[in-house]
């Protein structure tokens, strides 16, 4: 839901990462300094953890238990059954392979003042070739649900996984483009094709996002966002429904099996293996189906 001049999604290739810590079968994860890797990174940020070598990076003023639990989330979206590897493999490579990160802020001010300074303390082509997604500490709420209040890290953590992995491993499935499998879905949800953010949503509409910032693989982004977040129940809790209604009808399993079976059958189809269970923030792997 955040403008997607803040949120920060940006795609290319690279090497493949080395499995991290927690693939290797530990209990929790460790913050560390922030390498000489990825170049100028450690001009702007100070720790780094990671996660089947996906990085988290944070600044100094995050909060440590922030980043562990955007950590833990990225961790339960990757490896839902909690058996030491990822669900899906090829959509961890595709986000190894490009590069995949989020990068953590305290506070979106803080975010904007950081951003004056990447042109001079990152080269161009290592940030551009990069598949990013942003998170503040100030939105990241652990255990949020229980009382009500909503933890972006699961919508941001769940961009990247999407954005970077599934539409990269999966182009003709869920790319974010025209003609692919979801994009149709998400047409038919918006009522038509609609290249840019219309002003009014034909009536019956369900998905009706209205940011006008948001191109067309933004909008894929969101749906996709949408759709499994209400299937993992994130959605269904008082007063949810009434926060985003303008944006998002569906906002409960049996509402996206009933009123959007196109992207029901997408998202629950197990040779995807999209999560099934929302992460409680808790990543406690199986020792017994961990590799060495």
């Amino acid at each position: 839901m955040r403008n997607s001049r803040t949120r920060t999604i940006l795609c290319a290739s690279a090497l493949l990462c080395l499995l991290s810590p927690i693939a290797r079968g530990e209990d929790t994860f460790a913050l560390r300094p922030t390498g000489d890797s990825p170049r100028g990174f450690n001009r702007l940020f100070s720790r780094q953890v990671d996660v089947f070598g996906i990085p988290i990076f944070a600044t100094r003023r995050t909060a440590e238990e922030k980043i562990l639990h955007a950590a833990h989330v990225l961790a339960q979206y990757l490896d839902n059954d909690a058996d030491g590897q990822p669900d899906n493999p090829r959509v961890t490579q595709a986000l190894r392979k490009g590069k995949g990160a989020v990068v953590m802020f305290q506070t979106e001010r803080e975010a904007e003042s950081v951003f004056d300074q990447v042109h001079r303390s990152i080269p161009e082509a290592v940030w551009d070739g990069m598949h990013i997604v942003g998170l503040y500490g100030e939105e990241t709420h652990p255990g949020g649900a229980a009382r009500g209040v909503f933890d972006a890290s699961y919508e941001e953590i769940l961009h990247l996984v999407t954005s970077g992995g599934y539409a990269e491993a999966y182009p003709d499935v869920f790319g974010e483009k025209p003609g692919t499998e979801i994009a149709d879905a998400m047409d038919r949800a918006r009522g038509g094709r609609f290249r840019r953010v219309p002003r009014t949503y034909p009536p019956g509409a369900w998905y009706t996002y209205d940011d006008r910032s948001c191109d067309y693989a933004c909008q894929v982004t969101e749906y996709i966002y949408w759709g499994l977040s209400s299937m993992l129940k994130a959605q269904d809790f008082p007063g949810r429904f009434a926060d985003i209604s303008r944006e998002w009808r569906l906002n409960t399993p049996a509402k996206v099996r009933e009123g959007d079976p196109a992207l029901y059958r997408l998202l629950s189809d197990p040779r995807y293996a999209f999560p099934t269970r929302l992460p409680d923030g808790k990543y406690r792997p199986r020792k017994s189906g961990i590799s060495p």
